[in-house]
């Protein structure tokens, strides 16, 4: 950006991000515990739900790939604030579309949600990485953990209503309202303009396309990529499968075993929060080597663990094994050159491939091999993670140390 930001409107700007965060992950974490009750008020099996979530990873795609235009079209507050709104226009039909008991609607519901959801996520880590850059400290692992915040509160806003009797419709429309006064309200504090584009090239629309293609031939955007693989898919794998590997594998109660992943869900949201002083001081390259050598053990330990507290133990390390991949990995692919959005939307479709596609991988392995045997797989992708986490480095740092061995 050519013009200073001064260190209040910085603030601001960065509050209305953290805000976005939030809202995001609250969004993501809406309808999973009003699934059941879905499944009786539509009159559809658990094979169909599956089918319509799939909506929202097929829409979560196309908001990553219309992401770059979209951001050289609106510029970004006014791109940032529409995702929003979109979010809770998509909201609001998901509300419409169970009161009218309609399949079809909640598919185009789920759909606008997740292209949607898709396009915010890379906008506000374009965002997040441009306070980044402004603020001189690493500030993405504390956003990040804003948006785990989010989801936390998201899930325990859907299990409340449920408990209390509140309808899946109404607890739609109200999230709705709150996500649109969240858009409105902080829309105010985002800088006009197109974050780190080049505003002397205008490239015509198939050149941002071939620019955006481009970034699948890079191959440091592709080993950042498989930073952002092993982690996610150990993030995703946590969130669909830890319940019922602490209950079946451990035999433990439900109780517990909710007790179990509510632990990932704080370490995780903990250790983004407080994690950013440690980036500032090891770096990127050995934090993430630091959480994904974490992660390992703690994924042996749950596998190998008898004692409940040797497992508890394991939970808690996985969880640090995922928290920092992905902010990390998208901070490093908006700083790694032109054309930011771009670069994001490359690695974050990798991370979110895993992140919707792992688990159900880990399932049909498990089928096969047993599900403790299956989350070996995760070991494994962590490993992968930390052996190419050098990825990571500055861009400057990178093409010194390509000079010397060169």
């Amino acid at each position: 950006m050519r013009a200073v930001i001064e260190i209040n409107a910085l603030r601001r700007w960065q509050r209305a991000i953290v805000a976005a965060f939030g809202v995001g992950g609250i969004t993501v974490a809406a309808w999973g515990p009003r699934l059941p009750t879905l499944k009786v008020e539509l009159g559809i099996d658990t094979a169909t739900i599956g089918l319509l979530l799939g909506g929202v990873t097929v829409g979560a795609f196309v908001g990553f790939v219309v992401s770059t235009p979209v951001l050289h079209w609106l510029g970004s507050r006014r791109a940032l604030t529409g995702a929003l709104l979109i979010v809770a226009v998509g909201m609001t039909l998901l509300g419409i579309a169970v009161t009218l008991r309609s399949v079809s609607l909640v598919t185009v519901a789920f759909f606008a949600i997740g292209c949607a959801s898709g396009l915010l996520d890379v906008l506000i880590n374009v965002e997040g990485s441009a306070i980044e850059q402004l603020a001189g400290r690493t500030l993405m692992p504390r956003m990040h953990g804003a948006w785990s915040v989010g989801a936390a509160v998201g899930s325990g806003i859907g299990a409340a209503c449920a408990a209390l009797g509140i309808t899946p419709q109404v607890q739609f429309f109200g999230e709705a309202v709150l996500i649109g006064v969240v858009a409105l309200v902080s829309a105010p504090a985002i800088p006009p303009g197109r974050r780190g584009l080049v505003e002397e090239v205008k490239p015509d629309r198939m050149a941002k396309v071939r620019q955006w293609l481009r970034g699948w031939l890079d191959w440091r955007l592709l080993l950042i990529g498989v930073v952002m693989l092993g982690v996610e898919l150990g993030e995703g794998s946590a969130n669909n499968w830890l319940t019922l590997a602490v209950r079946n594998g451990h035999g433990q109660t439900a109780a517990v075993a909710a007790l179990f992943f509510t632990a990932f869900a704080i370490a995780e949201a903990a250790a983004r929060i407080f994690g950013s002083p440690v980036v500032d001081r090891l770096g990127r390259v050995r934090t993430i080597r630091f959480t994904t050598a974490l992660g390992v053990v703690g994924v042996i330990l749950f596998i190998l663990g008898h004692s409940p507290w040797v497992v508890l133990a394991g939970v808690l390390l996985w969880a640090v094994g995922v928290s920092m991949g992905f902010p990390l990995g998208m901070s490093a692919a908006a700083a790694s050159g032109t054309n930011p959005a771009a670069r994001v939307s490359v690695v974050a479709s990798i991370g979110y491939l895993a992140n919707l596609a792992g688990p159900p991988a880990i399932g049909f392995l498990a089928q096969a091999v047993g599900l403790d045997r299956a989350l070996w797989l995760i070991a494994a992708l962590f490993v992968a993670a930390f052996a190419v986490s050098g990825s990571l480095r500055p861009a400057a740092a990178l093409h010194e140390a390509e000079r010397a061995t060169g």
